[in-house]
């Protein structure tokens, strides 16, 4: 567990209560703002390692958690795990294999920041409408989608497209993102399907 931006309160908080990043904070105050997961929901989480997400979502349901990276990722009770590409079909079909119905996908991922602006922003963007048509072709109807995004010129284009798809689509800050960042939380509600 490490941060290039070095050991804040929040990052030391998550060490001591057992999260494996500051990440886990987040998704809990997306759940306390827009309860995006209820008891019986299976989930599935894209971009998943190093799965402070997971073990929040564990927390969350009774139901199925599913994370999806290109990396393994560390055993976690009562999770299961894919090594894969999203955009790879194989991952889509052993996905399908394992779970009927996804009534919620997150995804906190971003891609390796390179510090130009310009140039990341895109690639947050791409990595976003990937995930964003991962969650259309395996949601059910009603289902709910959370993803991290970054404010710029390309967002707005990810926050029309979403709505779409998505009866309910707000945007918000979390108090646990990095002070200075552009981070932001897309959260979508009762997929159309």
């Amino acid at each position: 567990m490490g941060s290039q931006w070095g050991y804040d309160k929040t990052y030391m908080r998550a060490k001591l209560e057992g999260y494996r990043s500051r990440a886990a904070y987040k998704l809990l105050e997306i759940q306390k703002k827009f309860e995006i997961i209820r008891p019986d929901d299976n989930i599935v989480d894209l971009g998943a390692a190093p799965g402070s997400w997971l073990q929040v979502e564990r927390t969350l349901t009774e139901a199925r958690v599913i994370g999806i990276d290109l990396n393994p990722i560390a055993d976690l009770e009562g999770v299961e795990t894919i090594v894969g590409d999203i955009n790879d079909p194989e991952v889509l079909s052993r996905l399908q294999s394992m779970l009927d119905v996804v009534n919620v996908v997150v995804c906190d991922a971003a891609p390796k920041l390179s510090g130009h602006k310009a140039y990341d922003q895109a690639r947050i963007i791409e990595l976003n409408e990937q995930a964003l048509m991962f969650a259309a072709r395996v949601l059910k109807q009603g289902g709910n989608f959370a993803i991290k995004s970054f404010q710029g010129t390309d967002f707005p284009d990810f926050y029309a497209d979403t709505k779409q798809h998505f009866h309910s689509v707000k945007t918000m800050n979390t108090k646990s993102s990095r002070k200075g960042s552009t981070e932001l939380y897309v959260i979508a509600k009762n997929f159309y399907g």
